[in-house]
């Protein structure tokens, strides 16, 4: 599992039936400062995810990749590799909170 920004969406609206319905995010997945490990820092990359659980844009949340993401519900026969499947509330590093979704940081 791994932890990612959505950063937007992305409509495809010809694509595999067995993709019809389902919502695609992108992602920045988001590392621990190795300088400062109470701070995230954005990834280089950014990744396709379907979205299980209704995020939104700017949510921090918690994503799988590979087989794993076909472990998700109903993604058993879907040709996926990454499903987003929790929102984080808060995330705590070394006893301080570096991430609390009701206080926007």
């Amino acid at each position: 599992m791994f932890l990612a920004r959505v950063e937007g969406s992305v409509v495809a609206t010809k694509k595999d039936p067995s993709m019809s319905g389902r919502i695609l995010m992108l992602l920045r997945p988001q590392l621990v400062d190795e300088k400062d490990p109470t701070r995230f820092r954005p990834g280089v990359n950014t990744v396709l995810a379907v979205d299980s659980v209704g995020a939104g844009e700017g949510e921090l949340v918690i994503f799988t990749q590979g087989s794993s993401a076909r472990l998700a519900p109903n993604m058993k026969d879907a040709p996926v590799d990454a499903v987003i499947i929790g929102i984080v509330d808060t995330v705590d590093v070394l006893g301080k909170v570096i991430y609390n979704a009701s206080q926007g940081s």
